[in-house]
């Protein structure tokens, strides 16, 4: 069955156009309600959001839609997604939904769904969902329709459960942390975390005014955070995306550390101390090739999914490890949380910082990058992969990269679009590797 609504995380798009208009939040409601309505307990569904304007008509259409089927509904607010999960779980939630488009512009939005477990939905779950908005809802009768409420102290619960995953011995005195919150869904409980932990805070992207989220702040525009890291003479930067489940970091020069550099860091961290469980880190096809040659000189091999940390997770969970996760800052640690949380992240981060006693530069850089480049070719119809020319180009590319790099080719899921990625040591050889396929690609 192909999936009409839900894609790689959850529902996503325009706000006031299809999907994201406050219609299909009230069927998405009444759906997802439907499905979870197992047992005769009174059914409870989690909602929280971030800051964006369209927020608050994209929950109430959804609180509408879980009421209208006999679910009741607490609602928890601007809370980072990873909350959601926590709290979906801790109050014994048969749902819990986030409301975000993540790292997107205000204009955007989206609808995530989390199982009892505080687990994303599997595919089945989703599609089973996607069948039910074909179909009349089955109303509830009028003295079962569900109540709403709200909870003062959700922010509390989620800095008390942070502040739980870092060590007991351990304080952040004399640290002078920037925490960039991109005017979103962490704007209170991280600065606040940090603060309670005794870190001196410089708070950035802590003003929402419902369109100012990731506009020019936060993990994919961190220039601003690198000039005040410098400016503040910092120890080290901190930068969260919308909804606060992804995490960029900058040392006290300015210089950004990316995913790959956290993972390595956090992995070798817990071998070292023999909490590393599986053996192994999973990351995408993305994830630099220096991650795997670090990794691999501590005898760590590198598991490699596909893109999306949904299928990081899923590696996790098969494999039983505890480190995952993207180049670009979802990082899960599944020994706290069951998706990324940037501030969790953070602070196992703060915690190598605090024991090893020396400058973020030192500590944070765990390896050479290999050499990495990335373009997309635009295509017009037709399956260019499938040409004979590109194919040879592929091989011929793959053959010279043997043993010294890697190629990755692959088709977007969402644009007419095809990316190619190589790395290697070599920097002259990639991006002539790379230019050489894009070519092909573009004359198919």
């Amino acid at each position: 069955m192909t999936r009409n609504f839900f894609g790689t995380d959850g529902i996503r798009g325009l706000t006031n156009s299809e999907p994201m208009t406050a219609e299909t939040a009230l069927r998405v409601g009444q759906a997802a309600g439907a499905h979870f309505l197992r047992g005769d307990h009174r059914h409870r569904v989690v909602i929280g959001k971030d800051t964006r304007l369209s927020g608050y008509m994209m929950e109430s259409a959804l609180v509408a839609g879980f009421a209208s089927v006999g679910m009741d509904v607490v609602l928890l607010g601007p809370m980072p997604t990873p909350a959601v999960a926590m709290l979906t779980r801790s109050m014994r939630a048969d749902l819990g939904v986030m409301i975000s488009a993540s790292h997107n512009p205000f204009a955007d939005n989206g609808i995530k769904l989390f199982g009892p477990d505080g687990y994303k939905l599997s595919d089945e779950a989703e599609r089973a969902i996607e069948r039910r908005l074909e179909t009349e809802p089955k109303r509830a009768k009028p003295e079962l329709i569900g109540r709403a409420m709200r909870i003062d102290d959700a922010r509390g619960r989620y800095i008390h459960f942070a502040k739980s995953t870092f060590p007991d011995q351990l304080r952040l005195d004399g640290l002078k942390i920037v925490i960039d919150c991109a005017n979103g869904a962490a704007y209170h409980v991280a600065p606040e975390a940090l603060w309670e932990l005794g870190a001196d805070v410089v708070p950035l992207g802590v003003r929402p005014d419902g369109i100012n989220i990731n506009d020019g702040c936060g993990s994919t525009h961190p220039e601003v955070l690198q000039a005040r890291v410098i400016a503040e003479k910092a120890d080290i930067g901190l930068a969260l995306d919308g909804d606060a489940d992804r995490l960029m970091v900058v040392d006290q020069n300015g210089r950004l550390v990316d995913g790959d550099q956290l993972m390595a860091l956090i992995a070798l961290q817990r071998k070292r101390t023999g909490k590393l469980k599986g053996g192994s880190v999973v990351a995408t096809v993305m994830s630099n090739l220096g991650l795997e040659r670090r990794l691999g000189k501590e005898r760590v091999k590198l598991i490699r999914t596909q893109v999306g940390d949904r299928y990081v997770l899923e590696a996790m969970r098969e494999t039983g490890c505890n480190v995952g996760g993207e180049q670009s800052g979802h990082i899960i640690l599944t020994d706290y949380t069951t998706t990324g949380d940037g501030l969790i992240a953070g602070l196992q981060v703060l915690a190598v910082l605090v024991e090893e006693g020396k400058p973020a530069s030192e500590v944070l850089k765990q390896f050479d990058p290999v050499p990495q480049l990335l373009k997309n070719v635009r295509f017009n119809g037709g399956a260019p992969l499938d040409s004979k020319t590109v194919k040879a180009r592929i091989a011929a590319a793959e053959a010279e990269l043997h043993g010294h790099g890697r190629l990755l080719i692959r088709k977007s899921g969402t644009e007419p679009v095809i990316r190619v990625m190589a790395e290697g040591d070599d920097e002259a050889l990639v991006e002539r590797l790379v230019d050489d396929i894009c070519d092909a690609v573009a004359a198919a």
